[in-house]
């Protein structure tokens, strides 16, 4: 599928990009080259000198931003694939400058598409979030409109060979802006209290690998319009709080505007066009004729009409060890802190 194709990917220098990249460079050596898009000429710069990334001959690095249709018809000549990982995904910023958010997740996703289009790209894949899936805040409500007009480019492209597929997934540990890195930083300084904004809640954890191979899973499999849905674990809030310091109190401080209890990933709405399979789950297009019978050939069994997917109703849970071991390897100097704690607290249970 990569062999000897040029790849981009848009928001490449954020923490998807980068693992994507890592990957596709290791194991991937056959592809002609890959393209990082992004507007922040600063992280390109950092991400050009990482140790892996800075002897490749194969990377280029592209200023631009998904809202400029120009800039992006220049950097999709010559392009197979494309990754759409640009958003803006800050709930509190999205919600405070929302047509800031419409410019990017929304006009930039139909730019991206367009762009596509006409630059005869083989394959795109889009990145969304469970946050798109009945959203309740802005930032959710932009990545469903973007979720929507990517399925709906494959009937939009006409005759062309381009072919649209979404992937969705649910938070990513370690990633920028991920509540792990926030524990984290209060921790170190020196707070005494982590903040919960409702003990009932629930959310969707991945590791960030996971997300790539998903995507790389997509690229291989996909015919066009199809939503992958990654059955994935899910973890309490106040678990992960215990995972992070186990010894630390757990304060309620309230719900904040656009939070849900249970981050929710299928709805049952979307059952009636949904399959499972092993590892995930399909939403298909609701119209479409060609790609909705090409989604039948997947081997997959179509869900009950009540199904629902959320982070509260899983049968997948993340244990307080398990993200524990998560946590050491993506933060060692707190892995070396929870290691140190739970030899101490194993040490007094034994009597040793």
């Amino acid at each position: 599928m990569l062999k000897y194709k040029s790849i981009l990917i848009t928001g490449g220098t954020g923490s998807f990009g980068k693992a994507f990249i890592k990957t596709i460079l290791q194991k991937h050596p056959e592809v002609e080259r890959v393209v990082v898009f992004s507007r922040d000429e600063f992280k390109q710069f950092e991400m050009s000198n990482f140790p892996e990334f800075k002897n490749s001959d194969k990377l280029r690095f592209f200023v631009g931003d998904v809202r400029d249709k120009d800039r992006l018809s220049r950097a999709f000549d010559g392009v197979d694939v494309v990754i759409h990982a640009a958003a803006l995904k800050q709930v509190p910023s999205c919600e405070y400058n929302p047509f800031e958010a419409v410019k990017t997740n929304i006009i930039g996703a139909q730019n991206v598409i367009d762009t596509a289009i006409d630059r005869d790209v083989k394959r795109v894949v889009a990145l969304s979030t469970d946050k798109a899936c009945a959203p309740v805040n802005l930032y959710g409500a932009t990545k469903l409109c973007s979720d929507k007009l990517f399925i709906s480019g494959n009937v939009y492209s006409g005759s062309h060979d381009t072919r649209f597929s979404v992937v969705r997934y649910g938070n990513v540990a370690g990633s920028r802006g991920s509540v792990i890195p926030y524990f984290k930083e209060l921790i170190e300084r020196g707070a005494k209290e982590l903040p919960i904004t409702d003990f009932r809640m629930t959310r969707f954890w991945l590791r960030l690998e996971q997300a790539v191979d998903m995507v790389l899973m997509a690229l291989q499999t996909m015919y066009g319009g199809e939503l992958f849905v990654k059955k994935i674990p899910s973890m309490r809030m106040t678990d992960l709080a215990q995972a992070i310091s186990p010894d630390i109190k757990m304060v309620e401080v309230g719900i904040r505007p656009g939070e849900k209890i249970h981050e929710v990933m299928i709805t049952r709405e979307d059952a009636r066009n949904t399959i499972e399979l092993d590892q995930y789950y399909i939403v298909k297009p609701e119209f479409g004729s060609i790609l909705k019978n090409a989604s039948n050939l997947i081997n997959g069994t179509p869900v009950s009409d009540d199904f629902e997917y959320h982070s509260g109703n899983n049968d997948q849970w993340l244990s307080i060890d398990q993200m524990q071991t998560m946590i050491e390897d993506l933060c060692p100097e707190l892995g070396k802190r929870l290691l140190s704690k739970k030899i101490e607290y194993r040490s007094c249970v034994l009597g040793s």
